[in-house]
C-alpha cells in the first residue's frame, strides 16, 4: 500500500461556510465521506462556540481560517459531539477554548489514543497532533450560551452511533447539530453503537424536537425530512441482519447478498457489513452498544471493498 495520502478528485470542491441562523454557521466539507466530517460555530460579543474539530491538522487549520473570516473573536468554548477522531483529533488546535463533552467521550478518546496510521484505511497525513480530550464533562447535558442565544447539549440517552453521542439544540432558531446520528448522502455507521438504540433516539430523542434546520456530521444542510431517509436505512439493516440469521449466513455473506436498493448510491456502502455485524450482535446476545471485534467486521469491509483499503480523502 502507498504511504502518500490519496488526493481528493477535484470536482468535490473546498469546504463552504453556511450561515443557518443569525450568527450560526455549519461548516461543511465535501464529499462527507470516511474521516471527512462538518463542524459548525456560533460567533457572539464574548466569543465563538465551535460544535467539533476535524480529523487532521490541516483540515482543523483550515476551519480555523474559516472561522477567522467570519470573525475575529476568540473560539471560547469546543463541544465534541462524541469520541470518534474525525470530530475531535482537531481538538489540540483550539488551545484556548474549554473542551466540553459527555463524561464517556472524554474516556473514549483517551482510550483510543493519538491517530496513526490503520490498515483499513488509505493513509492519512495526521500532521502534528496530540491527544487533547474534553476537560469538562457532563453525564446529561449543559447549557452554553451564545450571548443570550440557548445552546442546549444533551446526551441522547444511550448508544446510537456511538456510546457518547451528543446534540447541540438551539430551540430559539429550530436549528440542530446532530453529530453522526444523521448522515446525509453517506451511508450511517453504526459499528460503535447500536442500530436498536440508533432508531430508538432518532424516533424519541431527535424526531420531537421539530428541528427545521438539521446540520448533520457528514453531508449538506438538512431539513427534517432526513431523519425518516436514516431511519428507512437502519431499518433496512435490522431486517437484513434478521434474513441473514434466519438463513445462517454471516455478515459479510449477508451484505454481499443483498440488494442494497436506492442506498446503493449513498457514499461508503461497504459500512453496511459493518452495520450488519452491530446487528446480528444485537440479535443475539450482546447489549446495545456493547463490545463486538470491531477488527473483524473492519476486514470484512475490506473483503465487500475487493480486498482493498477504504479510501479516505482526510
Amino acid at each position: 500500500m502507498s504511504s502518500s495520502r490519496v488526493e481528493p478528485p477535484a470536482h468535490l470542491g473546498p469546504p463552504e461556510v453556511v450561515e443557518v441562523s443569525d450568527g450560526v454557521y455549519a461548516y461543511i466539507q465535501p464529499d462527507g465521506s470516511w474521516w471527512i466530517n462538518n463542524t459548525g460555530f456560533l460567533v457572539g460579543e464574548r466569543g465563538v462556540i465551535s460544535v467539533d474539530a476535524c480529523s487532521t491538522e490541516r483540515r482543523t487549520r483550515a476551519y480555523r481560517e474559516a472561522i477567522a473570516r467570519v470573525t475575529d473573536r476568540p473560539v471560547r468554548t469546543l463541544i465534541n459531539t462524541h469520541h470518534h477522531g474525525d470530530h475531535t483529533f482537531g481538538n489540540c488546535l483550539f488551545g484556548e477554548a474549554t473542551i466540553v463533552a459527555h463524561e464517556r467521550t472524554r474516556e473514549e478518546l483517551l482510550a483510543a489514543g493519538t491517530p496513526g496510521q490503520l490498515p483499513f484505511w488509505t493513509p492519512v497525513d495526521w500532521g502534528g497532533l496530540s491527544l487533547a480530550p474534553p476537560f469538562l464533562t457532563y453525564t446529561e447535558g449543559v447549557t452554553v450560551w451564545s450571548d443570550e442565544l440557548r445552546c442546549e447539549v444533551r446526551h441522547v440517552g444511550g448508544p446510537a452511533h456511538t456510546t457518547n453521542d451528543s446534540i447541540v439544540w438551539l430551540p430559539e432558531r429550530s436549528v440542530l447539530f446532530c453529530g453522526d446520528l444523521l448522515f446525509q448522502g453517506g451511508t450511517p455507521f453504526l459499528l460503535m453503537g447500536s442500530v436498536a438504540g440508533a432508531i430508538d433516539v432518532l424516533e424519541n430523542v431527535v424526531k420531537p424536537l421539530g428541528a427545521q434546520t438539521i446540520v448533520p456530521g457528514h453531508g449538506p444542510v438538512s431539513g427534517p425530512a432526513l431523519i425518516d431517509e436514516v431511519l428507512g436505512y437502519l431499518r433496512f439493516v435490522l431486517d437484513t441482519a434478521r434474513a441473514g440469521k434466519a438463513a445462517g449466513l454471516s455478515p459479510l455473506d449477508a451484505a454481499k447478498q443483498v440488494d442494497l436498493g436506492g442506498y446503493a448510491d449513498l457514499l461508503d456502502v461497504e459500512r453496511i457489513v459493518g452495520n450488519l455485524h452491530r446487528a446480528y450482535a444485537e440479535l443475539g446476545d450482546t447489549p446495545p452498544g456493547g463490545p463486538i471485534d470491531l477488527v473483524a467486521a473492519l476486514n470484512d469491509m475490506i473483503a465487500y471493498n475487493g480486498g482493498k483499503p477504504l479510501t479516505c480523502y482526510a
